[in-house]
């Protein structure tokens, strides 16, 4: 039997199609590597993102396209990740992508949306980090467990501050800097500088996401980063609530007139799970709770146990904003007692309680937020035919 040869290999792999890019993996590129011997294939494709949701996917469908070749006896699928640059602007050095990560107000629980997504793509073995600028309230040290001054690094012309480093992610963060109860009375200007400092004199290194929380609003901080930084897309974050998604609104306008892509919204707070077990009972059995103005009747599984979700803020604002401005919606967010336990602890809910929804939805959203970025990255890209 003769062995397969590389045009074979290359012609079937030209079936898998990038679901994100609706192109085939060997016109995009992603092929790097083609070795045969004999009856054995070596394959390696190169992704878009570390992050890749369909990762497992695509790996798996160019193994069975591969072993059903005439010849072949053995494959293997080797599979990498490089984040491509924004091509549109410069990027900063070593700094594939810079993703604010934003709200229309405070206390919607942008901070922590922030940390959960550094997290999750860090865990998919992306390099990340987490620039704080929120410096009227710089959370990010209390919710990664940092604390303390960062070092500094010797330098031609003068020093660099080097990142904290935690769950193998890179933070800056004001926090660092000033006493905890230290208040930062800053104008303008000067918030302009530290974050001029944080992102050119700070030794980030090699990244492919360097997520930036922003303060709340649509203020001088910003202005800043569009003015300072290549932005490949900024992420807002709302509640279901009128007043939140209200706000939401004028940030969307605002990073629209700054020339900010959007890359989606996210709906913290969506929902309260209540659970519980009610013992000795039959399924079947009926439970009544209170649930606000009115009364919802649950039936008891064979164990006892019961769950609704209750709507503390209202339902749907994400979707509605979505829709209104033609938008991605990201993923919604449960509340959940292990989302504020973790963020004061110091422990993001993605790590302490992976399994919980609240991280389920989390990590399905970082997925989201790296296949948009891919998507922007490749869409000014030409394609060799």
């Amino acid at each position: 039997m003769s062995q397969p040869t590389e045009a074979a290999v290359l012609d079937a792999l030209r079936q898998v199609i990038d679901p994100d890019l609706h192109k085939d993996i060997v016109t995009l590129g992603f092929v790097t590597r083609t070795e045969i011997d004999g009856g054995r294939v070596a394959v390696t494709i190169n992704l878009t993102t570390p992050a890749c949701p369909v990762k497992d996917q695509l790996r798996d469908q160019a193994r069975g396209l591969l072993e059903a070749l005439p010849g072949v006896t053995d494959v293997e699928v080797e599979m990498t990740a490089v984040a491509p640059p924004e091509q549109k602007r410069p990027e900063l050095p070593g700094i594939r992508h810079v993703i604010a990560i934003s709200s229309g107000k405070g206390g919607v629980g942008k901070s922590t949306v922030s940390v959960n997504l550094a997290c999750a793509l860090a865990q998919t073995g992306a390099k990340v980090g987490l620039l704080d600028c929120d410096v009227y309230g710089p959370d990010i040290p209390m919710m990664m467990g940092l604390s303390g001054a960062p070092d500094q690094i010797a330098r031609e012309g003068g020093v660099v501050l080097a990142p904290k480093e935690r769950f193998g992610i890179k933070t800056m963060s004001i926090g660092y800097l000033i006493p905890a109860d230290k208040p930062a009375i800053w104008r303008g200007p000067m918030v302009h500088k530290l974050m001029q400092q944080f992102l050119s004199d700070v030794q980030w290194g090699e990244l492919d996401y360097l997520l930036v929380d922003m303060p709340p609003g649509t203020g001088d901080a910003q202005l800043s980063l569009a003015n300072l930084v290549p932005v490949t897309g900024a992420v807002l974050v709302t509640t279901p609530q009128n007043v939140s998604s209200f706000d939401v609104g004028k940030a969307v306008t605002m990073f629209r007139e700054v020339k900010i892509d959007l890359l989606g919204i996210v709906e913290n707070m969506s929902g309260l799970v209540i659970e519980g077990q009610v013992d000795p009972q039959a399924a079947g059995s009926k439970v009544r709770l209170n649930v606000g103005l009115r009364e919802e009747e649950l039936a008891v599984d064979a164990e006892g146990r019961f769950q609704t979700t209750v709507d503390l803020f209202g339902h749907g604002g994400a979707h509605d904003l979505c829709e209104r401005f033609q938008l991605k919606h990201l993923g919604a967010i449960p509340l959940h007692p292990d989302v504020l336990l973790g963020g004061d602890g110091g422990s993001p809910i993605v790590l302490s309680a992976p399994d919980s929804a609240p991280a389920k939805a989390l990590k399905e959203i970082a997925g989201r937020v790296a296949q948009r970025v891919a998507i922007k990255a490749f869409g000014d890209l030409p394609v060799l035919q």
